[in-house]
């Protein structure tokens, strides 16, 4: 049995990788301005200063970006896993199991992937 290159989980995992890569630059970013920002502290600069010598993107706009990517790969990564599963004949209730989540839950990820599913 062939592998549909059009598979939704391999697709949505697809994008988590590509996802997880750039956070990992991302946080490497974040690393290097945190440790700048903790010696400018250090040597006595007040946090405007800072500011002012390490400008834009901040800390916090960086995190909140890898935080946002999670959540949306996340997201589809679920959808489209619980999707598959359940077409594959696993009821909502065993899905709900799997994921640590309510049967409720499950059947709106479904619903809601099924609604965003343009095929």
């Amino acid at each position: 049995m062939g592998i549909d290159p059009d598979d939704e989980v391999l697709v949505a995992l697809d994008s988590l990788i590509r996802d997880l890569e750039e956070n990992i630059e991302a946080s490497h970013q974040v690393i290097r301005l945190a440790d700048e920002i903790r010696a400018l502290r250090r040597s006595g600069h007040s946090y405007t200063q800072i500011l002012d010598e390490t400008g834009k993107p901040l800390v916090v706009e960086l995190i909140t970006e890898n935080l946002e990517r999670l959540q949306t790969s996340g997201a589809s990564v679920r959808q489209a896993h619980a999707a598959a599963l359940h077409s594959e004949g696993m009821t909502m209730d065993q899905i709900a199991e799997l994921f640590g989540v309510s049967r409720q839950r499950i059947s709106a990820v479904i619903r809601h992937w099924r609604e965003s599913d343009p095929t």
